[in-house]
Parts: structure tokens; C-alpha cells; sequence
């Protein structure tokens, strides 16, 4: 997959990357950002600043009444007057899907079993061959990658592909993914200080492993979209995903 022109994707075939190499070189290419309060000059600085080309949108719904800027023809306009591009990606990698089979019994998007589906898959299949092409980076609303499906859902996936994203912060500094799960441990509790303790260099990669998926779980609980008491997923498009608390 390939940008034909400003503002737009044209699809090809290429391979995704499948070397540890390859995982590094898109792990520079590959980055989030969540548009929380900002202006969109604010916005623009910061993809600059991270050397960004590129923006996938992966909200379900690309809009935002409190921040208008953000909505998705403005939004596209803005980045094309920067000479940056835009592909919307909300359909396959968005935090709300409207498939009631990735729901749990109280109603929460349980971000594993979207991890599973096809459309996920796919979705991220057409990032992946996109980063050849251009630096990326993926766009929610919540400024903190671990109030957001896309540090909670994506980037696992990602990681577990050997590609580690990083996060551009709204003061303009890059969070490594190393970085936000240590962060995410310590916010979770998960593993009780292990993970970032004198002792955490020797901790197995497996225990490693399977303590950082239980933070992941643990914070996913707490973060991931829940459908409000007796409403149907209809309502799931009119619901703003940025919130101003």
C-alpha cells in the first residue's frame, strides 16, 4: 500500500515486514498521538516535530463537536495544506466497534477478541504495508496512549508483531513503548514492583510476558468503551470518544 498524492492511499501489494530488521525500521515509522485540547497548529507542530508524514485516523467516529478542528473533513483539509496525509482506519482498528460479538457480558469492548477478527487483521495489514511508503501516526482523542484503545489495543497487537510504536506526547516528547509499560505496570500494579525493580533484568521473557498481558487486561477494564445501560449499538456512531475530564 502506497500514498498516491496528498491525502490519500493507493493500494498495493508489498509484504509486510517479517525480519527483527524490518521490526525495528517500522518501529521509527510507526508512532500515536491523541488530539486531545489542541489547536491544530499545536497538532501540526507535533507531527512535524516527530517527523510524521502521515495520519491514520483510528477513532470510530471521526468527529468532535467540542473540538471541531478534529473532525474528520477539517481535520483532512488541515493536514493536506501541510503536505500531509490522511487515511481513515476507523472502520478496522477503531475503539467501538459494532460488532456486538466483541462485547462482553456488561456491555465492554473486550479488545482481545477484536484483536481476533478479520476486519482487525486487515487493518492492520494496510498500516503495515503503508509505513514503507511514510512515517505514521496513528490518531485517537485521549492524549495519554493508555487512556486509549490505541495504546491498550493496537500497540499490543503491534508489539506482538515485533513493532514497537512510539507516543507523541502533547508537550512534544516521544514515549517509547519500553517506557509506557513500565508506566503501565506501575499504574496497574500489575506484578507488584517486579517489573521495575532492582530485580526486573531477571524476570523470564515468558513471566515478562504474560505480566505485561495482565496489565494490559487490567487497564483495558478500566479504559475500554462500555455501551451505556439499555442502549443499542446504533448509539455507538453519536458518542464522541475524546473526553474533556
Amino acid at each position: 500500500m502506497q500514498f498516491s498524492r496528498v491525502g490519500e492511499f493507493d493500494s498495493r501489494g508489498m509484504d509486510p515486514a517479517g525480519s527483527a530488521a524490518d521490526g525495528r525500521r517500522l518501529s521509527e515509522r510507526l508512532f500515536t498521538i491523541g488530539h486531545s485540547h489542541h489547536e491544530i497548529e499545536r497538532f501540526i507542530a507535533l507531527l512535524r516535530g516527530a517527523g510524521v508524514s502521515a495520519v491514520a485516523d483510528v477513532r470510530s467516529s471521526p468527529y468532535s463537536a467540542r473540538m471541531p478542528q478534529f473532525s474528520q473533513a477539517e481535520l483532512r483539509r488541515s493536514l493536506a495544506s501541510h503536505s500531509l496525509a490522511y487515511i481513515f482506519l476507523g472502520d478496522e482498528l477503531g475503539g467501538r466497534p459494532r460488532d456486538p460479538a466483541v462485547y462482553d457480558g456488561d456491555g465492554r469492548v473486550d479488545y482481545w477478541r477484536v484483536r481476533c477478527t478479520t476486519v482487525f487483521r486487515g487493518g492492520v495489514e494496510r498500516l503495515l504495508h503503508a509505513i514503507d511508503e511514510h512515517s505514521i501516526a496513528l490518531l485517537c482523542g485521549e492524549e495519554d496512549p493508555l487512556d486509549c484503545h490505541r495504546g491498550l489495543m493496537i500497540a499490543p497487537e503491534l508489539v506482538g508483531r515485533g513493532i514497537c510504536p512510539r507516543h507523541v506526547r502533547a508537550d512534544g516528547s516521544i514515549e517509547t513503548t519500553a517506557q509506557l509499560e513500565s508506566r503501565l505496570c506501575k499504574i496497574t500494579g500489575v506484578g507488584g514492583g517486579m517489573m521495575n525493580g532492582l530485580f526486573a533484568a531477571s524476570i523470564a521473557a515468558a513471566e515478562r510476558a504474560e505480566l505485561l498481558d495482565e496489565a494490559y487486561r487490567e487497564q483495558a477494564r478500566r479504559k475500554a468503551f462500555r455501551l451505556p445501560p439499555g442502549q443499542s449499538f446504533a448509539v455507538i456512531g453519536g458518542i464522541e470518544e475524546f473526553s474533556t475530564e
